[in-house]
C-alpha cells in the first residue's frame, strides 16, 4: 500500500488554499492525515481564525477513522446522534463529523489519509481539499 507523502500534503494544502482564493473563501486552516490518522502536514492561512487546524483536524480524524467523507458521516449523524456523540467522547473530542474532509485515495483506491479544512462553508471546505488532493495526483473520495 502507498503512504501519503510530506511532498503530496503540502501540495494538497498549497493547491487548496490556490483554490480558496479562487472561490473567495474566507481564510482556512488544511490539515492532512495519513490512514493512521497522523498529522502529516497542516498550515492556516494569514487571518484565519483561532480553532481552523483543530476543526479541520476534527474533520479529517473523522473521516479516516471511519472510513469515509465527513459529509456522509454528518448524514449518518443525524439519523444516529447517540451514536456519534458518543464516538466524539470516545475520541476525545478529536472526531467532527461535520462537511469539510475528505478521504485520499492512491491509484489502487486505497485510503491513505483525509484532508480536511476549515474557514469556509463545509462544501467550500470541502470543494478546497478536493482540489488539492488532485492537483497532488491522487484521488479524492467525496462521496455521501
Amino acid at each position: 500500500m502507498a503512504q501519503l507523502t510530506l511532498k503530496q500534503a503540502n501540495t494538497i494544502i498549497e493547491k487548496s488554499f490556490a483554490r480558496a482564493r479562487e472561490m473567495k473563501v474566507k481564510p482556512l486552516g488544511i490539515v492532512v492525515l495519513d490512514a493512521s490518522g497522523h498529522i502529516v502536514s497542516a498550515q492556516r492561512e494569514d487571518g484565519a481564525s483561532m480553532f481552523r487546524l483543530d476543526v479541520a483536524q476534527g474533520k479529517a480524524w473523522a473521516a479516516v477513522a471511519m472510513g469515509a467523507s465527513s459529509k456522509a458521516l454528518a448524514k449518518r449523524a443525524k439519523d444516529n446522534p447517540n451514536f456519534f456523540v458518543t464516538l466524539a467522547a470516545t475520541a476525545n473530542g478529536k472526531f467532527l463529523p461535520q462537511p469539510g474532509a475528505v478521504l485520499i485515495r492512491d491509484r489502487d483506491g486505497a485510503i491513505i489519509g483525509a484532508a480536511g479544512g476549515s474557514g469556509g462553508t463545509g462544501e467550500e471546505d470541502e470543494a478546497c481539499c478536493v482540489a488539492g488532493i488532485e492537483a497532488a495526483g491522487l484521488t479524492a473520495d467525496a462521496s455521501a
